[in-house]
């Protein structure tokens, strides 16, 4: 068995839902396991309504609603060629966008704008399931919300999630397409909830992990990792191969192909990823896997957007223990997660990329010291072999990036990076120069 997870570009419009199938036949498997996200832009359009109901603007919200439901229909139109699979396109569509007008009638929750969220995996997959229909091909629609939940760590529950899914495909032994939704899940309470924005990687991962699968796909609109990142360096070059933890140090300091956290099911499971362009079905992509690990070169460059630096200055960490303890319980508090640090005798900087609780955090850690907050910062992470044992490789990025204002350098944490925080404003040149000088 394969998953093969579809982004929202890769069902973009009808004619992107008319290349999956001749993809999905081309991927030799004895059972394939289709993951989708929801159309492009409908995530978008479906914060809007929930921002609108947020705010009382019933009417405003309502409108919005009527106005992603007339996209569907002419998206419909324009996929099916029956009159039976038009009139079936229509009555499903229409049925999740009466749940989103009616939702207008009552007090609006946060559980009601989870609810909002998940229609754009569920039109997305009943819409392809009914086109599969129209074509004869048997495949079965599995809902994740019957199977995907996490705990009340927000952490997914992975003997529940194997122990249902098994026992729901195990209802169809002759059937060898599924369909799900992506991004989707119930927490512990039983509600609607998410894996967060970029979460059907997230998906992906966990089925394949779940079901012991011989491989998962990403299916994009890019052909695999590069080495720097296309949109603002020139002649970049896609990776064939990267182990798990490189692409996992690649995702998560910005490289959008992939959701961070999906390598991480994955790798435990020991299951091989492989990254593909539906633009380009020729194309070799990148493959991830235990397999492979590169040494003695720097492999890629990413950059992660948004974030915000701290930095804590007291006296009181002058040869004290339990100090920096303190720090990160207030960090924990917030569950908000620390992506760099660096420590001095006196000083301990670190980088945020979420600031939902930044003037909290910030209030308590007023007590340790005076602080000082810097917003509009990027990271620059730069990967590949940075063992003990290797000379050399820390002064070519120094070097590349010299000119530059350097807010922060995080070095030895990991084997496969160094991190560089510096000014948003300097990220593009920052990720040329050092495009040019590394590669």
């Amino acid at each position: 068995m394969k998953v093969l997870k579809f982004g929202g570009t890769s069902v973009g419009s009808p004619e992107r839902f008319e290349k999956l199938w001749p993809i999905i036949q081309s991927q030799k498997s004895d059972c394939h396991f289709v993951v989708l996200s929801a159309v492009a832009g409908t995530t978008n359009a479906l914060v809007a309504i929930a921002t609108q109901y947020t705010k009382g603007e019933i009417a405003l919200a309502r409108q919005l609603v009527q106005e992603l439901q007339q996209a569907y229909q002419v998206f419909v139109d324009d996929l099916f060629v029956t009159t039976e699979g038009k009139e079936k396109g229509k009555n499903w569509i229409t049925r999740h966008f009466t749940l989103l007008d009616e939702l207008g009638n009552d007090l609006f929750t946060p559980a009601e704008e989870r609810l909002v969220l998940a229609q754009g995996e569920l039109l997305s997959t009943g819409i392809f399931h009914l086109y599969l229909a129209e074509k004869g091909i048997d495949s079965v629609l599995l809902p994740a919300l019957e199977f995907m939940r996490i705990n009340a760590d927000q952490e997914p529950d992975m003997p529940y999630i194997q122990r249902q899914l098994q026992a729901m495909i195990d209802q169809f032994p002759t059937t060898t397409l599924f369909i799900t939704q992506g991004y989707i899940c119930r927490n512990s309470y039983g509600q609607i909830d998410n894996l967060r924005r970029g979460g059907s990687d997230y998906t992906a991962s966990l089925l394949g992990a779940a079901l012991a699968v011989e491989e998962i796909q990403i299916w994009t609109d890019i052909d695999g990792f590069h080495n720097n990142d296309p949109r603002y360096v020139s002649n970049t070059k896609p990776i064939a191969q990267l182990s798990f933890n490189e692409a996992a140090e690649l995702a998560y300091f910005g490289a959008k192909i992939m959701h961070p956290q999906s390598v991480f099911p994955a790798q435990k499971a020991n299951i091989p990823v492989r990254l593909l362009d539906t633009l380009d079905m020729d194309a070799a992509g990148t493959l991830i896997s235990s397999a492979f690990d590169h040494t003695d070169e720097i492999v890629a460059v990413a950059a992660k957007d948004n974030i915000t630096a701290i930095r804590i200055q007291s006296s009181r960490m002058l040869l004290a223990y339990g100090f920096l303890r303190r720090v990160f319980e207030v960090f924990e508090r917030y569950k908000t997660p620390i992506d760099m640090i660096t420590t001095s005798e006196v000083a301990v900087s670190l980088t945020l990329d979420d600031c939902t609780y930044l003037s909290e955090i910030i209030a308590e850690l007023n007590h340790f010291g005076e602080v000082e907050v810097d917003d509009q910062q990027s990271i620059i992470c730069i990967v590949g072999d940075f063992k003990r044992n290797k000379n050399g490789y820390a002064t070519l990025v120094s070097e590349a990036v010299k000119h530059m204002p350097i807010r922060m350098i995080s070095y030895g944490g990991s084997e496969h990076n160094i991190s560089l925080l510096l000014p948003s404003k300097y990220k593009i040149e920052a990720l040329r120069a050092l495009h040019h000088r590394l590669f």
